[in-house]
């Protein structure tokens, strides 16, 4: 007899989820989030992760998310340095709540398995390398080594017997911006004087300054859209990427707006909704875009194209250029995405157009 899938056996009534990593893989997560609340509606879920999602993840996403907790860190996760000094206190007090089910929403397993059985949950789901284990109070399946990250973590919430509630919930992304990101943005003044509509924006950064696209490109292309479509140029970027947009700047002819400023990611992002299109790098602010449904051209260099390009890619046109040599694609989709065309050359990977 085939064993019935674990969240039908366990009904849970609190389950905890792993994912600490950063902005843009966090919100790859949302759909299988939704998709978990749409399962389990009165389930008490929690999320471990960076300590920076507290603020910029967890509690935009009070709708999925009722707790936030911490992770210290692990030695063989990169994401952030260890604090020793905190592990033995955040182990002993997970494993005395005894949440219902853990679940590994961070990969394939190799490490995050072991940190996420040590929750000491009544049961733990996710994926692992290798054949898919099944016990009575153990579910890992196959990881997926095709799909994007969104479809990828989802089809783990379905296999685990939600397949209902993944497909009501759906693939798409979201951001939602709260008023305190609102009163951020005004508070700024970087965005006054700007029309909505009006502007575009360009994030020439990058958490990995490999992955940036030079900023002389960003600067030609700015200055042909600003001229051709009458539309103004916003630089954005953290306080960290200030010498990135200060080089774009200081390449145009155009005076942009250099709104790289100590603002948060939400003001940010209320910046970027009122935009009409985004030129980024492979970077956070490309699945920013996708969740507030803003045009991007999305530059990829070095990433899995086919699992971090937004899946609707009319909307969102990802350029495979890692020589940094195909600028004149780059401004064909752009213009096209503002004019509201369709393109006029693609080349295909499978069944997904890239370009």
């Amino acid at each position: 007899m085939s064993r019935r899938p674990l969240l039908h056996r366990l009904d849970p009534a609190s389950v905890i989820v792993f994912r600490a990593l950063q902005l843009g893989d966090m919100l790859c997560a949302v759909p299988a989030l939704r998709a978990l609340r749409t399962a389990l509606p009165q389930a008490h879920i929690a999320l471990v992760g960076l300590p920076w999602a507290q603020q910029q993840f967890a509690d935009r996403f009070k709708a999925y998310v009722d707790e936030f907790i911490a992770f210290p860190g692990h030695p063989l996760l990169p994401e952030q340095p260890v604090r020793h000094e905190e592990l033995t206190g955040f182990y002993t007090g997970l494993c005395q709540r005894r949440f219902d089910l853990a679940l590994q929403l961070h990969g394939s397993g190799e490490v995050s398995n072991d940190i996420v059985s040590g929750f000491g949950a009544g049961a733990m789901a996710g994926f692992c390398r290798g054949d898919a284990i099944t016990r009575e109070r153990t579910a890992l399946f196959r990881y997926p080594e095709t799909g994007t990250e969104p479809e990828r973590l989802l089809l783990l919430i379905e296999q685990l017997g939600a397949g209902a509630a993944t497909a009501a919930a759906g693939t798409q992304l979201e951001f939602p911006l709260s008023r305190q990101d609102e009163d951020e943005l005004a508070a700024s003044g970087v965005a006054r004087g700007l029309e909505p509509g009006r502007y575009i924006c360009i994030h020439p950064g990058a958490r990995h300054r490999d992955k940036c696209w030079p900023p002389r490109h960003f600067a030609e292309l700015g200055d042909r859209l600003a001229s051709e479509f009458g539309l103004k140029v916003v630089l954005t970027g953290s306080v960290k990427e200030a010498d990135l947009t200060a080089e774009v700047a200081q390449h145009m002819q155009q005076t942009p707006v250099d709104a790289a400023a100590p603002i948060s990611i939400g003001a940010m992002a209320a910046l970027m909704r009122d935009a009409c299109l985004l030129l980024c790098n492979d970077t956070g602010v490309s699945h920013i875009a996708a969740g507030l449904r803003l045009k991007s051209v999305v530059i990829f260099s070095k990433a899995d194209i086919a699992r971090w390009a937004p899946l609707d890619r009319h909307t969102h046109r990802c350029i495979w250029d890692p020589g940094a040599e195909r600028a004149s694609v780059v401004l064909q989709h752009a213009r096209a995405l503002l004019a509201g065309t369709a393109p006029s050359r693609q080349r295909t990977v499978g069944m997904w157009p890239y370009w």
